[in-house]
């Protein structure tokens, strides 16, 4: 069984450990992708997943091309046994759950530090925007102002010492303004930090459980029925609350006869749904995929006959 090893950030050498969904044949360059664009170690593939460790960001995990969705692996084992009754069947089940609450815990606390430290980015790259705009609009001003004072000297030079204290004045409002602008915005920003942090705070968690069943165990239970007794399961042991319209956490199961994979969808949007994309084609993976065998490069001339 593997576990989560790691914080992201945190300085381990190990990492986070990951999964990405992939379409059948797409593995390969899934691999080489995450080796490449995130240095990624312990990569391994089964059909349609690709597992693998790294201390990436968030920013650099929404980079990847040729991956569906992204996870980070909570589980991963051995297919539960399905030659016994559906009452030991749905207590496999549960043991997903209560074996090992550790590696719960610990990827609930993971993904909770991917979150905020993503949260806090955006915040500084919003305030850093915010503050060249600010600074821009004051240089226009302050340009306007020159202007206008040539032109009244030129006009009326009597009126020189007037102008000279009005710009003053002006000038002595504007850092006031700016100074208090920006305590306020300082103080917004840890405002909205702190909430995040209670936002994801344990005790106030809400989740839904998000099934895939195929195989034998397809057969004898449906998706909906698995993950009735897997949210039971984490409501006992947890004491989370089940939301399934706009829960803060989504939890996701696979059961077959070949593994058993449990994991939390890092992103709400796939992977493969580009923004920049405003029609759609051919499917971004695949197309990804054709370029790489291409072996198109950064600003080359593509002709397409198919777009």
């Amino acid at each position: 069984m593997s576990e989560v090893r790691g914080e992201p950030g945190s300085g381990t050498e190990a990492g986070a450990r990951f999964f990405c969904t992939a379409g059948r044949g797409l593995e390969p360059f899934l691999m080489r992708e995450v080796r490449a664009r995130l240095a990624a170690t312990e990569v391994e593939y089964i059909s349609g997943k690709v597992f693998f460790t790294t201390c990436s960001d968030l920013n650099m995990l929404k980079k990847l091309k040729s991956a569906e969705r992204l996870f980070l692996l909570i589980k991963k084992q051995f297919p539960l046994i399905s030659s016994v009754s559906k009452g030991k069947l749905l207590n496999e089940m549960q043991r997903l759950i209560n074996e090992d609450p550790g590696s719960w815990l610990n990827a609930i606390s993971i993904w909770k530090n991917l979150l905020e430290l993503d949260a806090k980015k955006e915040k500084l790259s919003q305030r850093d925007d915010n503050q060249l705009k600010r600074k821009v609009g004051e240089n226009e001003i302050i340009i306007a102002k020159k202007l206008k004072i040539e032109q009244m000297q030129k006009i009326e030079e009597n009126r020189d010492c007037q102008l000279e204290k009005q710009i003053e004045e002006e000038t002595l409002e504007q850092r006031d303004f700016t100074t208090k602008s920006e305590n306020f915005q300082e103080e917004e920003f840890r405002n909205d930090i702190e909430k995040a942090i209670d936002t994801h705070n344990q005790k106030d968690l809400t989740f839904r459980v998000s099934c895939r069943c195929s195989g034998t165990i397809g057969k004898a239970f449906t998706a909906q029925e698995v993950g009735r007794v897997i949210g039971i399961a984490i409501i006992k042991h947890f004491g989370w609350k089940a939301d399934l319209r706009n829960p803060k956490l989504e939890i996701f199961i696979h059961l077959n006869d070949v593994y058993s994979v449990v994991g939390i969808p890092v992103f709400r949007v796939p992977l493969a749904s580009r923004a920049y994309i405003k029609t759609a084609g051919l499917r971004s993976t695949i197309a990804w995929a054709m370029a790489s065998l291409a072996d198109i490069k950064a600003g080359a001339f593509v002709l397409d006959p198919m777009c």
